[in-house]
């Protein structure tokens, strides 16, 4: 038997990921980049109605109340993801809320001045209020961290190796999000996976006029089914007799959504009142807008991967946080009862169906900016149960998880030290979050419960994140443990040249600013 050779058994590791249909500056036709886009706004719907759906009730709001925040979120989503797609990252992504917000808000909704408002009307509206100015003020943040370029300073104790658990961690890291949520409604939930992973893998290859529609349009296809299927259920009675649990996530008719909202509604910054600023409320919130950052940071160079794209330049990730900072402000001036982040599932949609366009996730902010404001129909799609959403996620999330593991190819992994970095910050960065979780349901509060709310809060919410956890242990040990004689096995040779914008020619092909604006803000 002749020897094999090493190039047989290894492969080569790669700047930018091949197999991609579509990369971030190149484009499929109007009519699929239009479909594509819709595809993604009906993506984002998840978080968007799962979020108010769960704040809203608890402040006192009524299903009218509900329904506008949803459009409200919708709406400045849309302008955000314009935004940062235009002038940010310039990558692929969209911005939709934030579950790393949900700590400080539900702290200022159980806050007794709040609480003890017995018209349930005026305590929603007092305690949207408060969320506003918190996050008005936490917005600041993001906004110096990022235009002030700190965060890109910061980026440079980061490394390949540092980054594989936080990268990872931002998909894995929401594990609770998907088969915990399945499971809610099996009879919806499990065909959804089993068909779209059959759609969007096994069958991807079966093409109609060259293009491979069940692959491409493997979401739309799949939630169209399975959705329809649930319609039927809930017409012919099948829930009845069901627990109140199972109806909510199986029927298609109990989000009363689609009764509640308005024909055209066009939202407007201030329409709940002016926010109402309390020191306590904002640096609690502080702490969401961090794990925030540190969220989108990994979610980034997740997305420029699966957009096949070089890893952003340390200016341009700080370019990025500095917008996403505006656009939590924007969050706080509107009203959304949630902050921004980049959407986890729509960076893993571009990997699922090879297309990582920036023109379709503009396209797809049009959408959500149009259907927010006609309200009946942007309702009816956000009616679809939550149990078709989290199939989704349970491959979306998955695939994400697996672009942070990617980035092992440039480092060395026979290293002892590396492997000791990588695997005590993943299994801390989910063990550690997963404690505060159970004792949360077991208590009732976190496990840091002082007489100071506002420190509670930033404790609870910073360790309350897996990729946030992960970074701060495994950048911690990258830069502190044999550090000086492991650069090579760090991976940072490779990652040096992506530091600087002017390091990597192609980094002016996928983020230059358009509208020839880098005349103005000569990039580092």
């Amino acid at each position: 038997m002749a020897a094999i050779k090493p190039e047989e058994i290894s492969h080569s590791p790669m700047d930018q990921l091949q197999g991609l249909e579509y990369c971030i500056d190149s484009n499929p036709s109007w009519v699929e980049t239009i479909i594509l886009g819709f595809q993604h706004y009906i993506l984002a719907l998840g978080t968007a109605v799962m979020i108010p759906s769960f704040l809203v009730p608890s402040m006192g709001g009524s299903d009218d109340d509900k329904v506008r925040v949803v459009q409200t979120l919708l709406f400045v989503e849309g302008i955000n993801t314009l935004v940062q797609t235009l002038f940010g990252t310039r990558l692929p992504t969209v911005i939709g809320g934030s579950y790393a917000f949900m700590v400080p808000i539900v702290s200022i909704i159980r806050d007794p001045s709040l609480a003890m408002i017995e018209d349930p009307h005026l305590r929603f509206l007092s305690t949207m209020r408060a969320v506003q100015g918190a996050l008005i003020v936490a917005s600041s943040i993001q906004i110096i961290l990022g235009f002030s370029q700190i965060w890109a300073i910061c980026s440079r104790f980061f490394s390949p190796l540092g980054m594989v658990p936080v990268i990872t961690l931002v998909g894995f890291g929401l594990f609770d999000r998907g088969f915990p949520l399945v499971g809610t409604c099996v009879e919806i939930g499990i065909p959804m996976l089993i068909l779209f992973v059959v759609f969007s893998q096994y069958l991807k290859n079966f093409q109609t006029r060259q293009v491979p529609i069940l692959e491409r349009f493997a979401l739309l296809i799949t939630t169209t089914v399975i959705w329809a299927y649930a319609h039927l259920l809930t017409a012919s009675g099948a829930y009845k007799h069901r627990p109140d649990v199972t109806q909510h996530s199986c029927r298609t008719d109990r989000a009363n959504l689609i009764s509640s909202a308005p024909w055209i509604k066009i939202p407007y910054p201030l329409e709940w009142g002016a926010p109402t600023f309390d020191a306590g409320h904002s640096f609690g919130m502080m702490a969401a807008v961090l794990v925030s950052l540190i969220e989108s940071t990994g979610a980034f160079k997740a997305a420029s991967r699966l957009a096949s794209a070089t890893p952003p330049p340390a200016h341009v990730l700080s370019r990025g946080i500095g917008w996403q900072g505006i656009g939590i402000l924007l969050n706080g001036l509107f009203g959304t009862l949630t902050g921004s982040t980049v959407s986890v599932e729509n960076v893993g949609l571009l990997g699922s169906n090879r297309i990582g366009s920036r023109r379709v996730i503009q396209v797809s902010a049009g959408f959500m900016i149009f259907f927010s404001m006609l309200g009946k129909f942007g309702a009816l799609f956000a009616s679809i149960p939550f149990p078709i959403f989290a199939a989704i996620y349970c491959v979306l999330f998955g695939l994400v998880a697996s672009v942070g593991l990617s980035f092992l190819q440039f480092t060395n992994m026979n290293s002892m030290r590396n492997l000791f970095i990588v695997g005590v910050s993943l299994f801390l960065g989910l063990s550690i979050p997963e404690y505060f979780r159970e004792y949360t349901i077991r208590t009732l509060h976190g496990p840091a419960h002082t007489k100071a709310g506002w420190f509670n809060d930033f404790l609870n919410t910073i360790f309350y994140s897996s990729p946030t956890v992960a970074l701060i242990i495994a950048v911690f040990l990258d830069n502190t443990l044999d550090y000086k004689d492991s650069a090579k096995d760090r991976g940072m040779p490779w990652w040096a040249k992506f530091r600087t914008f002017k390091a990597d020619s192609r980094n002016e092909e996928f983020y230059s600013l358009p509208f020839n604006l880098n005349r103005f803000f000569p990039p580092s």
